[in-house]
């Protein structure tokens, strides 16, 4: 009775352990190209999705077949949650030279049915906001702005209609009025843990930075393009994702993009070692 209940408890375990094994990640569409991204902590490979961000994609791929990468440092990490690279000067504000437009479509992300203001009068969540400054400067102002209201008499004679507004604003209207536009072809993709997507510093100042995130991160959505998703190497997004930094979110010691090279697929799935 005893040699029955052990060995049904070795079933379980057993069972129990392969159920939990992952399986080995495939793409989502055949034909989408991957980049093999070599660091100096380990390799990731990310599926590209033209589908959703062309020009973006086709930006990546130029300057990761050009070499443009090749010993640019991930200059900042948001420990435990993002790591950001592709600046030529290391400071943030690098680039290739030019700029491009965002790709994204605020509908197919939900953001047109997101309220600003939520229940007991907080902003939301995704908007970062952590002040009263920050709200007028954000939010207050340019709606204000919007409205084509120039005056304080103005303002105080509009004060019902800016509240109304303000109440029934929509975070894809809030960062149109901060100057961002949106398409309605494209089928954006949310922000989650793993997801490549553009670094920049305003509406349509897209050049070579890109994020790679630890965790899902819907303060990008709306506001940076998101163009591929790691299929394999989020240990090493981690890994570095966990490294000391300075005041300014910079590694201490320096993590390396040693090459991108764009692939048809991903590796091939290691064969399992006979047991001894």
């Amino acid at each position: 009775m005893k040699a029955m209940l052990a060995a049904i408890i070795a079933f379980l375990l057993i069972f129990s352990v392969s159920a939990q094994a992952e399986a080995y990640p495939s793409k989502e569409d055949a034909g989408n190209p991957v980049a093999h991204i070599v660091t100096s902590m380990g390799e990731i490979y990310a599926e590209l999705y033209p589908q959703a961000a062309p020009q973006t994609v086709q930006n990546f791929i130029e300057l990761s077949r050009t070499g443009f990468y090749e010993g640019l440092e991930f200059h900042q990490v948001v420990v435990g949650s993002m790591i950001r690279g592709g600046d030529p000067t290391g400071t943030g504000s690098g680039g290739p030279g030019y700029t491009f437009a965002d790709e994204i479509n605020a509908s197919a992300l939900g953001l047109d049915q997101e309220s600003v203001v939520q229940e007991g009068y907080l902003p939301h969540p995704a908007l970062g906001i952590g002040s009263q400054a920050d709200f007028q400067q954000q939010i207050l102002i340019p709606l204000i702005q919007s409205m084509g209201i120039l005056t304080q008499h103005e303002l105080e004679l509009r004060e019902h209609e800016v509240e109304q507004q303000l109440m029934a604003l929509s975070l894809k209207e809030a960062y149109e009025n901060l100057g961002y536009s949106y398409r309605d072809d494209l089928p954006s993709r949310h922000p989650v843990a793993g997801s490549l997507a553009m670094a920049n510093s305003g509406p349509d100042s897209n050049g070579s930075q890109f994020v790679i995130t630890l965790e899902d991160a819907p303060w990008l959505a709306g506001k940076h393009t998101v163009f591929g998703q790691v299929l394999l190497g989020m240990e090493v997004v981690e890994r570095i994702c966990q490294v000391s930094v300075d005041i300014e979110m910079r590694p201490r010691l320096p993590v390396i993009i040693e090459n991108i090279e764009i692939v048809d697929d991903l590796p091939p799935e290691p064969e399992e070692e006979p047991e001894a």
